[in-house]
């Protein structure tokens, strides 16, 4: 059986500032690492107001790992010359959870379709390479519930497992909420779905 996939690759922290230029016209490449749409959107408006004289604030972004939403945004640019390559980078860099963005300056002459392709992809990989990329595990959260006769049977398995829990809440019964890497998530689930008095739900993301 082969093993599940439970790893992608993203980028730390903000990239470095990168600068392309082609005949005149600047391009400046910014990578972010996002979470959501409204991160992306805050990432967006700050560098309209950095850059509030470009013409063209052209983007793509890519979100989750399994359920993949992305988008591509060319900001006038003709049809599918800016945000596809920018997309198309994303995808050769094979990162998700980020957002690139290309911040042209226009330079007084046309470069076509064919040298904005390359214009806007160059502007995309030069960020993605000016950044860290890192892997990541993909991981499951489940929610334990059980009371506190059981508590030295689950922390014994948290231990044995080296199981991460997010949060706890001890009140009228005990309430986990643990973090288990993808691969070895169901049998996890099966060990403590098998013990008596413990429920164990996996959250939706």
């Amino acid at each position: 059986m082969s093993e599940i996939k439970d790893t992608y690759k993203t980028i730390t922290k903000p990239s470095e500032e990168t600068l392309f230029k082609d005949r005149n016209s600047k391009f400046f490449g910014y990578a972010f690492p996002v979470q959501t749409e409204e991160d992306i959107k805050q990432r967006l408006e700050e560098l309209r107001k950095l850059h509030h004289t470009a013409r063209h604030h052209c983007y793509a972004w890519q979100l989750g790992t399994e359920n993949i939403r992305f988008r591509a945004n060319d900001d006038g640019e003709p049809n599918n010359s800016a945000g596809q390559p920018i997309y198309g980078q994303i995808q050769a860099f094979d990162v998700t959870n980020v957002l690139i963005v290309s911040v042209r300056y226009f330079g007084g002459t046309k470069l076509g379709v064919g040298g904005l392709i390359n214009a806007y992809k160059t502007s995309a990989q030069l960020a993605l390479e000016a950044s860290e990329i890192i892997e990541k595990t993909i991981d499951i959260h489940y929610k334990l519930t059980f009371g506190y006769d059981m508590m030295n049977k689950v922390q014994r398995i948290i231990k044995e497992r080296k199981i991460d829990i997010l949060n706890q809440k001890l009140e009228l019964a005990c309430e986990y909420t643990i973090s288990i890497r993808k691969n070895e998530a169901l049998a996890i689930f099966e060990t403590f779905d098998n013990l008596y008095k413990v429920a164990i739900k996996k959250l939706e993301e």
